[in-house]
């Protein structure tokens, strides 16, 4: 059996990972002033950035069924024998609800899993799909790694305002913070594939600090070594500085990658923006720390 892996470009992959691990990416529509673009093809998160300060009107739209059903076919005329689609939060968009339309005329079995949540805390389960699959798993072990690797992960992240996902209808439970959103600095969370808040602060640099210390201690408590990623928006050296931090901090020495968000997310969420995901390792615990002892004579 050969088992391919599709996922959507709101995972936000780096090219050569997809391309190396031969994932399959069905990408998102970005409206900027009316006119319609692809995403990671034919428009820039900086253009997106620049489109929001402008007060342009940004809005997203989903694959369609028949764009799913275009790959699905593809990829079993290339011999795959199954298929595993794994997309973003079914609470944020419309894009599983598309690829399980496809799936259920397609020429071959097709998983279809909801992440319940987006960015690389989706991609990484994206890439250990792709890695079991090149192991010759069938789509039913493959199935078991993703949501494995799902089940623990989140997304934390701080915008510089809530307007953004205010006007995308993507706030959910954060709408409650809206009314004091001038003297506070939300931090905000992933959780069962909705967009809700953690905490409030008064500053960005507060909130920064939070969100590092926070996924210190989720590490610690989950006790397993994680990838992570830093995801922003036009914010690059708050982003290379979160990462510095936690390189320094997490325990387990992580890989901790920098990755721009893509023009969708960016679109809902805004210029300054900076979110972390965690990615734990199922079976792989954090080594031991040594604990000091004491000085002799002391």
């Amino acid at each position: 059996m050969t088992t391919r892996i599709v996922t959507d470009s709101t995972a936000y992959l780096p090219t050569e990972v997809v391309e190396r691990h031969g994932i399959e990416v069905v990408p998102l529509h970005v409206v900027v002033g009316g006119r319609d673009h692809v995403e990671g093809r034919d428009i820039s998160a900086a253009r997106v950035a620049a489109a929001l300060r402008e007060y342009t009107i940004v809005t997203t739209s989903r694959p369609t069924p028949q764009v799913f059903a275009e790959t699905y076919q593809r990829l079993a005329d290339e011999g795959a024998t199954a298929i595993v689609s794994i997309h973003l939060s079914s609470q944020m968009s419309g894009t599983v609800e598309a690829a399980r339309l496809a799936a259920a005329d397609a020429p071959v079995s097709v998983e279809v899993v909801d992440s319940e949540t987006i960015g690389m805390a989706m991609g990484f389960a994206v890439v250990t799909a792709a890695e079991e699959a090149a192991g010759g798993a069938d789509a039913a072990t493959v199935l078991d790694a993703v949501r494995a690797r799902l089940e623990p992960s989140g997304v934390l992240f701080y915008v510089d305002t809530l307007e953004h996902l205010r006007r995308g209808g993507r706030i959910g439970a954060a709408s409650a913070l809206l009314g004091s959103a001038l003297a506070i600095k939300p931090i905000l969370a992933v959780r069962g594939g909705r967009i809700v808040p953690v905490e409030k602060v008064r500053t960005s640099s507060r909130a920064v600090a939070r969100i590092e210390a926070m996924v210190v201690e989720q590490v610690h408590q989950g006790g397993h070594v994680v990838d992570i990623a830093v995801h922003h928006l036009d914010a690059t050296a708050r982003a290379e500085q979160i990462a510095a931090d936690l390189r320094r901090m997490v325990p387990g020495s992580p890989k901790v990658s920098v990755v721009e968000l893509g023009a969708v997310v960016g679109a809902h969420v805004g210029p300054g923006t900076v979110a972390i995901a965690v990615s734990p390792r199922p079976g792989e615990p954090l080594p031991e720390t040594p604990v000091p002892s004491e000085a002799s004579g002391s």
